[in-house]
């Protein structure tokens, strides 16, 4: 690839921008409400989307929120009440799908974030945030992403999630300094 960084940046940047021109206005209503009105929340997603979800599990522990990331020592059991997040890009999640079905049993509500909606996961789950972007699932052909495998996805995530924060910021009547003062001071 003969390309220059800031010219990779922009393609790159520009394949983020067309996710986010077809994201529906509405498309993450549901989650957004779910997460405002769960008691608790568990976070659940493997490999690079872990990492997305870490760091959206933080941000909602700034907000004040109840939350814990799955396989954490410290994850409460979840109940009637609670949600439990998993991130599904490709569609099918095979550990999500099990942490589904017991959180389901325990009666708590599911939600998945996912670019192939119509894949097992998401259709399990009561709640469902697609975002329109490339994973693995179909990062071959003429028209992809310059970013590799499900790159896209991911980093959309990561700007998605912040948007939610905002928004759920202004819902529970949070501030950026309510959210710095949950800051640990242990860096």
């Amino acid at each position: 690839m003969t390309d220059t960084i800031p010219a990779l940046a922009l393609r790159a940047l520009d394949d983020l921008a067309g996710v986010f021109r077809v994201l529906p206005e509405t498309a993450a209503d549901a989650l957004v409400d779910a997460l405002a009105t769960a008691r608790r929340i568990a976070i659940y997603g493997a490999g690079r989307e872990g990492l997305q979800m870490r760091g959206f599990a933080m941000r909602l522990f700034h907000l004040g929120l109840d939350v814990s990331v799955v396989a954490d020592m410290t994850v409460p059991p979840l109940g009637a009440g609670d949600l439990l997040f998993v991130s599904s890009g490709p569609g099918a999640s095979n550990i999500g799908d099990a942490l589904m079905r017991v959180a389901r049993e325990a009666g708590a509500r599911t939600a998945v974030v996912t670019a192939q909606p119509e894949g097992r996961t998401p259709q399990a789950a009561d709640v469902v945030l697609t975002i329109p972007a490339q994973t693995m699932a179909d990062d071959r052909g003429a028209a992809v992403s310059v970013l590799p495998m499900g790159s896209l996805f991911e980093t959309a995530q990561v700007v998605l999630f912040e948007i939610l924060i905002l928004k759920l910021r202004d819902r529970l009547g949070e501030t950026a300094e309510s959210m710095r003062a949950r800051h640990t001071n242990l860096e």
